[in-house]
This record gives structure tokens, sequence and C-alpha cells, in this order.
């Protein structure tokens, strides 16, 4: 079975108890499960990993043997050469997912040094980032096989 890591970045643990306003209410466990059920009914495992740790995302990702990965660094988007030189490195379909609109917020978040290295960048549809970036993972995964 054709397989995904979905990573979740910094913070995404506080999801639903955090700035509501601009990530909801919805917590990443709820996410999770969404994102589990959209993987299975699509024909795809799905592995699951959330760190606050710059570190252990950058490892995560060069240690996968996953057919793609669906990622929202969150705060990492705008600060991480390391997870973008991991990227790099990997060189799998890969997917930034975000949910808010990270172009319309503050001046330093409009800047991903993720995305360039990325196959695309979906943002600012809220818990529905994560199901059209990992539906938009899944084509491009299908199509190279």
């Amino acid at each position: 079975m054709k397989k995904i890591l979905v990573i979740h970045g910094p913070n995404l643990d506080l999801l639903g108890k955090r700035e509501v306003e601009i990530y909801g209410k919805c917590t990443i466990d709820d996410i999770n499960k969404e994102i589990q059920k959209l993987a299975a009914s699509i024909g795809f495992e799905c592995e699951i990993f959330q760190s606050n740790h710059e570190g252990d995302i950058v490892a995560r990702i060069g240690s996968t043997t996953a057919d793609g990965i669906l990622i929202n660094p969150a705060a990492y988007t705008h600060t991480s050469v390391a997870i973008r030189d991991a990227f790099s490195a990997k060189n799998i379909p890969a997917v930034e997912i975000h949910l808010s609109n990270i172009y319309a917020r503050e001046e330093f978040r409009h800047k991903s040094l993720i995305a360039p290295v990325v196959t695309g960048q979906i943002s600012g549809f809220g818990k529905a980032s994560y199901a059209l970036g990992l539906r938009a993972l899944a084509e491009i995964i299908n199509e190279k096989r």
C-alpha cells in the first residue's frame, strides 16, 4: 500500500486551544482522524508525526520510507533552512500546508523557506487544507507509478 507521512510542526499540538480566531476550534486529534479516514478512502496508509523540535522533524523526513510527505511546518516555515535542506536531500513528492493564509498575516510569515523545495503549497482553508493537500499529494504519487 502506498504511504504518506504527515508532519505537524511546532505548537500544532495546541490546536483548538490557542488562537482559535486564527486556527479554529479543531484539535490535532480531530484533524488526524479526518486525515486517516480520507487516506484510507483513497487507498493510502498514513503515518502521522508531530514535533515541536526542528531536529526531530529533519530526522523524520530523512528516515521516511513513505511515498510522499504532507507537512505543516508551522513557524519553521519561515525559519528552517534545516527542514528545507532535508526536503532537498530526500527528493520525494511533498506538499506544504497551512491552516491560515500566511500571505494575509504578518509580513514575516509571507516568506516560506520550504515552498521552493516541495511540490506545492496550500494555505488558508483551515482544516480543509490538510484534505486538499492530501488529495493533491495522492494524485501526484499515483501519477508517478
